[in-house]
Order: C-alpha cells, then structure tokens, then sequence
C-alpha cells in the first residue's frame, strides 16, 4: 500500500540469484559466515535486544573500519566509498534536475 501511495515500482529479483541479487546475497552470506555462525558460539542469547546489539555493532565495524576489496570500495571501508560516490546516487534521483543541488547536499 506505501509503495503504492507513494508511486514506488516494486520489482523482484530471483532468490539466491547472483546474477540478478548478487551484492544483496553476498552480504547476507557474510552476515551469516561472519557475525551469527560467531556469535552463536561465542556467547549464549537470552534476549533479541542482546542479539540485535552485537549485530548493530558488528554492522558498525563491517561499515566503518573494515576495508573491502570490491568492485566500488577498491581498499575503502564501505561508509568512505559511500561518502565518496554519494554524487553518484544524487545525479540519479528523481527531481534533481541542476547542478547546484549538488553543491548543496
């Protein structure tokens, strides 16, 4: 209903596809690798909060101290690769329409 007051095309992508949902996969491939098959071991939950803490900061440390070698990222932590290509995604938005948003944002 939000999508549709909103205008908002829903598409979908095959599941555990990677060439349609490939970057989308990975991250959650690594989520499962690196933070709950981890964290599972490590330590016994008796909350979703406790949980949901670890992962919040994990996903901290995943986007802002651990350097990536991807395709975009080329040795950047996701959260400067971002930063630095975030003209990118304001060129694409809907409404920009000149220069000066940019400059602005």
């Amino acid at each position: 209903m939000y999508l549709t007051v909103e205008d908002i095309e829903h598409s979908y992508s095959k599941v555990k596809s990677l060439q349609s949902n490939g970057i989308c996969e990975l991250f959650h491939k690594t989520v499962l690798e690196e933070f709950y098959n981890v964290a599972f071991r490590k330590k016994i939950y008796h909350s979703i909060e406790q949980l949901q803490k670890d992962l919040d900061d994990w996903l901290d440390e995943y986007n802002h101290m651990r350097t990536h070698q991807g395709k975009h990222c080329n040795g950047l932590t996701p959260m400067e690769c971002f930063t630095k290509n975030k003209h990118l995604a304001q060129i694409k938005m809907i409404g920009y329409d000149n220069e000066s948003d940019l400059q602005t944002a």
